[in-house]
C-alpha cells in the first residue's frame, strides 16, 4: 500500500531518503542537518552553472529535492568569474549553513557531490563536473559506484 497514496510522492520521498542517509554516513544521523546540507551544496552548485546545465541537472534530482534546488532561482543572475573560486564557493556553503550547526564545507560539497555522481546519469554528472572551475571539480568524486536499481 502506497504511503501518501501517489505512487510519484512515494517514489520522491524513498529516492530522498537515500540520498539524507548517503549523506548522514558523513555528518551524523540527523536528517535535518542532511536535508540542509543537500539544499545549501546544491543551490551553491547551482548558482556557479550555465543555466541551461543547472536546468538538465535539476530535471535529474528526486521531485523533492528539484523543488528546494529551485527555490528562489534566478537564472538570469551570471557569476561573474571571481564568484567562481573555490574559496567562494566554499563561503557561500558556510555562510548558508549558518542557521545550522557548524560543518566542514568541504566535507558537505564531497558528500553532496558523492550522491549526484552516485545517482544521476553518468553523462550528466560528467558534464556537470567538466562545467565547473578546475579547483571545485577536484572536490567532485572520481570513482563512485553505480547506483543501484531499485
Amino acid at each position: 500500500m502506497s504511503a501518501t497514496g501517489l505512487d510519484v510522492f512515494d517514489k520522491t520521498l524513498q529516492t530522498t531518503n537515500i540520498w539524507l542517509g548517503e549523506i548522514m554516513e558523513h555528518h551524523g544521523p540527523d536528517r535535518k542537518v542532511a536535508w540542509h546540507i543537500l539544499n545549501v551544496v546544491l543551490r551553491a552548485l547551482r548558482d556557479r552553472l550555465p543555466p541551461e546545465m543547472a536546468a538538465h541537472l535539476g530535471a535529474e534530482l528526486p521531485l523533492l529535492v528539484r523543488g528546494a534546488y529551485y527555490d528562489q532561482y534566478r537564472p538570469n543572475h551570471r557569476p561573474d568569474k571571481a564568484t567562481r573560486s573555490l574559496d567562494e564557493f566554499l563561503q557561500c556553503i558556510t555562510d548558508g549553513m549558518k542557521p545550522g550547526r557548524p560543518v566542514n564545507p568541504v566535507e558537505a560539497t564531497k558528500s553532496v557531490f558523492q550522491v549526484l555522481a552516485r545517482h544521476i546519469d553518468l553523462g550528466q554528472s560528467v558534464k556537470v563536473r567538466d562545467t565547473l572551475p578546475k579547483e571545485i571539480r577536484a572536490l567532485w568524486p572520481d570513482n563512485v559506484p553505480a547506483k543501484e536499481q531499485a
